[in-house]
């Protein structure tokens, strides 16, 4: 969740008596906002908690959090004193694997070959994020439904097995968790996202997707879970801005 979403609702809450801390990874805005108490972490964004299963590390960002709840007044801001700098963005390194189906889609295709390195990735961590409205079985169909909106079928007559953002958000961990479970070990911040968007074929696929249903009727709900900012070109950023705040 975003800084802005996450200052907003510690308001809320505040204002109905419950006490709130708000990790928050953007400084700028959450001055801005002033949120009753936040801790502001220097970590690559989509990791609030700093290093993935570690879980000493962990326990010490949540320690500074709710040490702030002593702060009985606020706004109070504290950084965290730990940075952590990686990666981010640089595309995970891990093969694709080979074509089986020549007369499927190609990213249907990509999709299907992922599974091995997928169910990998699950067994490794647990639990998937794969779920909101398909499981992994249903992904090469909720890739199929893409491939046709990319073609130019309406998004509404495609077959989206649910609601869209959510599809594409399965779409999106299937790949990202894949990439863990070929790569075989915890990518840098973004680094599967980036591998998803720049090195498939289903990465292509949400691409042209995008561009299709941009200036749809009827309009296409939440668009950034098609294409993430990180992944949005600069010259495109512009036309998912938020208005700024009064």
């Amino acid at each position: 969740m975003c800084t802005r979403a996450v200052c907003t609702l510690a308001h809320a809450f505040e204002e109905a008596g419950i006490a709130t801390v708000a990790l928050v990874s953007n400084r700028v805005h959450a001055e801005r906002l002033s949120p009753p108490r936040a801790l502001y972490c220097r970590f690559p964004l989509g990791r609030p908690l700093g290093v993935p299963r570690d879980a000493a590390f962990q326990r010490r960002v949540l320690d500074a959090a709710f040490a702030l709840l002593e702060r009985p007044r606020g706004p109070v801001l504290e950084t965290f004193p730990e940075v952590i700098e990686d990666a981010a963005d640089a595309p995970l390194a891990c093969p694709l694997p080979p074509r089986h189906d020549a007369s499927l889609p190609p990213a249907v295709d990509e999709a299907r070959g992922l599974r091995p390195a997928w169910e990998r990735a699950r067994a490794a961590s647990g639990g998937t994020q794969v779920g909101r409205v398909v499981d992994a079985d249903g992904i090469p169909d909720a890739i199929a439904a893409l491939v046709r909106i990319a073609g130019g079928t309406p998004w509404n007559e495609a077959g989206l097995p649910g609601e869209p953002a959510a599809t594409a958000m399965d779409v999106r961990a299937y790949y990202e968790e894949a990439a863990t479970g070929l790569a075989g070990h915890v990518p840098a911040a973004r680094a599967a996202e980036a591998w998803l968007f720049q090195s498939t074929e289903t990465g292509r696929v949400l691409r042209r997707v995008l561009e299709q249903v941009r200036d749809a009727a009827p309009p296409f709900p939440a668009l950034l879970y098609l294409i993430p900012y990180s992944q949005q070109p600069a010259e495109a950023m512009h036309r998912f801005e938020p208005p700024a705040e009064a």
